[in-house]
């Protein structure tokens, strides 16, 4: 009994050390840290955006739209496994632009991603030189559930193998489905052009992510180094390489607590994980909430100049509605002049002419528009 006693009392001082150093949490560290998160998610924007206007090169690609359909696929990812935020990114964008296909979006996604799988890669294996990359086989991971079971694990490899092979198999029979495809990897297929409007902007993202978690060790008090961000940036790749749980929860908390061991105390480096996590979540999620939402606004209103033109309408008898809208000024034919001074009515205007006969006044104007004479009266 004692020893149950003695382990509770444990857990409850490990819980409230834990508290205690999330919550002496540097507050502006913190906010420089979002702030490169903010502008690393911006400069993929722009590569993405590049990646489309290159494969749609007759569409005018604005980078608003794009940008808004990026970030709201983030924020759903932060909070539902699988990716999903990639299929809502894929939908905004082939809403915005009709012209697009699904199946030629897929395939910029593969182009963006290129250049993040080779770098990621050899960060993994520079980690792996260190020695400090914990067993894949451990079963608090949750990617070792695929080494924990076998089976499930050989099914849907066979299952994906399967797939590919199918979608293989339809593009070399379909013409229309391989140009689709193939159309989203035009940018790749010039390489100044690719690296001038993609590579450049993904490695100031690269440079970004690598500040922003930086900033991160040090607003939880860790040691804030360029070694330890970079081991911290292995574990985000590491965590989302198969997206069992939105952003790499759990995986990433485990990895971090592994690799960083003896940069700081264990409740410290749990903090640092899990506020690390929390804040880039709640702030991925709220900008990607306020982008859905705004988009969604724009799609729903209606349009402002037939507002303003109904607000301004008056009733008229019968039903009718007249407008104080502003007619459109067509250019005139310039007036004829003529020297004959019998076609010369007395005042000039429409007021010297009240005095006349409607016939009459038709008369006149025929006579100047066939430049005939006027009749005798």
């Amino acid at each position: 009994m004692r020893q149950v006693y003695g382990d509770v009392g444990e857990f409850f001082h490990a819980v409230r050390v834990f508290f205690d150093e999330l919550a002496a949490v540097g507050w502006g560290a913190l906010a420089i840290a979002l702030g490169f998160h903010f502008v690393r998610l911006l400069l993929r924007t722009i590569a993405y955006r590049n990646i489309l206007r290159a494969s749609y090169p007759e569409e005018r690609v604005r980078w608003a739209p794009v940008a808004g359909a990026y970030i709201a696929g983030v924020g759903v990812n932060s909070i539902v496994p699988g990716r999903a935020g990639d299929l809502v990114k894929l939908y905004l964008v082939r809403h915005r632009y009709p012209a697009t296909t699904y199946t030629t979006l897929a395939s910029t996604l593969v182009a963006e991603t290129a250049l993040d799988f080779v770098i990621a890669t050899a960060f993994f294996l520079w980690a792996l030189t260190l020695g400090v990359v914990p067993s894949i086989h451990t079963p608090s991971f949750d990617w070792g559930w695929l080494f924990e079971h076998s089976e499930a694990a050989a099914t849907i490899i066979a299952a994906l193998t399967v797939l590919v092979i199918w979608l293989a198999w339809k593009a070399s029979r379909s013409e229309d489905l391989r140009d689709r495809f193939g159309r989203g990897f035009t940018i790749l297929r010039d390489r100044r052009r690719y690296s001038r409007e993609v590579a450049s902007w993904q490695l100031a993202s690269w440079v970004c992510r690598i500040a922003s978690l930086w900033f991160f060790l040090r607003a939880f008090h860790v040691r804030a180094t360029v070694h330890n961000a970079l081991l911290a940036q292995v574990v985000d790749s590491l965590s989302t390489l198969l997206p069992f749980s939105p952003g790499g929860a759990g995986t990433k908390q485990g990895f971090l607590v592994a690799i960083l061991h003896g940069q700081a105390s264990t409740a410290r480096l749990l903090a640092f994980s899990i506020g690390q996590y929390a804040a880039v979540t709640i702030f991925n999620v709220v900008i990607g909430a306020l982008v859905i939402f705004a988009m969604l606004r724009m799609k729903s209103s209606p349009n402002v100049e037939g507002a303003s033109i109904r607000r301004r309408s008056r009733a008229l008898p019968g039903g009718r509605l007249a407008t104080t809208r502003t007619k459109e000024l067509r250019p005139q034919p310039p007036a004829r002049e003529t020297s004959s001074p019998s076609l010369r009515l007395q005042g000039g205007g429409s007021r010297g002419n009240q005095g006349f006969p409607r016939a009459l006044k038709r008369t006149l104007r025929r006579a100047l528009l066939a430049r005939r004479p006027c009749p005798r009266w």
